[in-house]
């Protein structure tokens, strides 16, 4: 047996939510290289449309299914109408966030309770309607992005950390109630990336100083580097890998 089959996902087919640009669309694209049929989520359906394309292009197999991710019942529906008519969520890779900053004492409830839906309570509600679906298989690979500030806190993103803290042990729970039914939730926790979200703090000179001092590899991270952990967690080779939150993150949990 070549030990490369263990991250083969030729046959399967991986929903990725908030995937139509950022981490979310280098998630699919790497899944899609590794041969699995991707599944794009959002609620722009042009930006999903582009994005869709996009991969196309490049000769991936590619599902829209756009939805509001903090709406119970349309992810119910969405999730339970896409396994009706097109077939199994082998993966889900919960990836739907956002992130607000402010100081603490000003954080406005309005703002704190909208990152909590959409960075937690995403995570549940598409959890639970795919879960419920491979439970009856008796199979399936969850993989929810988490943060370092699932473990860390940084000032001026409390709330974001909160919820990020709350992604991580949400998975842990998942692992537990569900590994029974023969699945495998898993966390993957980035360190600071360079994306569109990010993309203020990447042209900060100052904070980019800091994160290469503080980093011990003394960089921001490319999207691009998470795609190995995502295909190592949503494949065989994450057969016996449960409730783990697996930090691709430079060093920076590791050091002081």
């Amino acid at each position: 047996m070549r030990s490369l089959s263990l991250f083969d996902l030729t046959g399967k087919r991986a929903l990725i939510t908030g995937s139509s640009r950022g981490i979310g669309f280098a998630l699919a694209r790497g899944l899609a290289g590794a041969g699995a049929e991707v599944i794009l989520n959002g609620r722009d359906e042009a930006r999903l449309g582009e994005a869709a394309g996009a991969l196309a292009a490049e000769g991936a197999t590619v599902h829209r299914l756009p939805f509001d991710a903090v709406d119970h019942a349309a992810v119910k529906a969405a999730v339970d109408g896409f396994e009706a008519a097109t077939g199994a969520i082998d993966i889900l890779i919960n990836n739907a966030g956002m992130q607000h900053r402010g100081p603490l004492e000003d954080f406005a409830p309005a703002d704190f309770e909208r990152l909590m839906q959409t960075n937690v309570t995403t995570v549940f509600n598409v959890g639970q309607a795919v879960a419920r679906h491979m439970i009856a298989r008796g199979k399936g690979r969850i993989v929810n992005i988490c943060s370092v500030q699932s473990a860390l806190a940084r000032p001026g993103i409390a709330p974001y950390t909160a919820s990020k803290g709350a992604v991580a042990n949400l998975t842990k729970g998942m692992a537990t109630d569900w590994a029974k039914h023969g699945l495998q939730v898993n966390g993957l926790a980035p360190g600071y990336f360079e994306t569109e979200l990010n993309a203020a703090l990447v042209a900060d000179a100052e904070f980019t100083a800091w994160l290469a001092k503080r980093t011990p590899a003394g960089r921001w991270g490319k999207v691009e580097e998470l795609v190995g952990a995502a295909i190592f967690l949503a494949g065989e080779s994450a057969s016996f890998v449960n409730g783990h939150i697996l930090y691709v993150d430079g060093g920076i949990t590791a050091s002081l």
